[in-house]
């Protein structure tokens, strides 16, 4: 396989990750956290990381817009949901704080 070949698998890959997490706004940030220690916002801080690594600028924020398809304080206000007690003692205890 060609460098430039998987190069596009890669990113097909990852727009098929973005649509499927896009199909699943009930699937809060953090349920992804406490399952699988990242979220919506991991991978935004990724995208943009990854972007300076290859010298291209793309401001946390604007990373988030592409991972969440809106702003995210849009996306927020539409989908996001208060986490529960439960949630919120899983992830204090996953995270050792």
């Amino acid at each position: 396989m060609t460098t430039e070949s998987q190069t596009e698998i890669e990113a097909a890959t990852f727009r098929r990750l973005l649509k499927h997490l896009d199909e699943h706004k009930d699937v809060q940030n953090i349920d992804l956290m406490n399952l699988a220690s990242f979220c919506r916002n991991c991978l935004s801080k990724w995208y943009s990381a990854e972007a300076a690594a290859l010298g291209k600028e793309v401001d946390y924020e604007s990373a988030r817009e592409i991972v969440y398809g809106e702003p995210y304080a849009q996306w927020k206000a539409k989908h996001q949901t208060e986490a529960s007690a439960e949630q919120l003692q899983r992830f204090k205890e996953q995270s050792g704080h």
